[in-house]
């Protein structure tokens, strides 16, 4: 499976990154250098590997995660997040995103268009493996045993 995710933005910056509008597989990472515009890698400081098949898209999705970070709810992972770090500014600032866009209809019954939506839940999947491989675990705030939602 072959997997590009895009450089590494500053999640208040997140709506720049191209293609925002698809379904697609995103990463986060908490780090205090600034890995804003270097190409994604594997790295332990990535907290979070998530996806969305919603017809919003990605800019949906981590804006679901935006509002649960922030104290509202609608992201399961962004609750595990926030407890640790409580303080949206704080947080935010040290806080990347990097995305695995697919194009395709997600409305659409087309076989084309479902196989694509197959292959992005395919993708978080392998990510997961891929991280688990590297780093002998899952990302922290997927670790639903290690990172609570409360």
């Amino acid at each position: 499976m072959n997997i590009v995710f895009s450089q590494w933005a500053r999640w208040i910056h997140r709506t720049s990154l191209a293609g925002f509008s698809c379904p697609g597989v995103y990463t986060l990472a908490i780090t205090s250098t600034d890995i804003s515009g270097t190409p994604f890698s594997w790295c332990p400081e990535i907290v979070y590997v998530g996806m969305t098949n919603s017809k919003g898209g990605l800019k949906s999705r981590l804006q679901q995660f935006d509002n649960t970070i922030k104290g509202g709810d609608g992201h399961g992972g962004g609750h595990r997040v926030r407890v640790k770090h409580p303080v949206y500014a704080k947080l935010t600032s040290r806080l990347y995103v990097s995305v695995c866009l697919y194009e395709c209809d997600v409305t659409s019954s087309d076989p084309d268009d479902l196989r694509i939506m197959g292959d992005v839940a395919k993708c978080e999947y392998e990510c997961f493996a891929l991280f688990a491989e590297r780093f002998g675990r899952l990302p922290e705030f997927n670790d639903k045993k290690r990172s609570p939602k409360k």
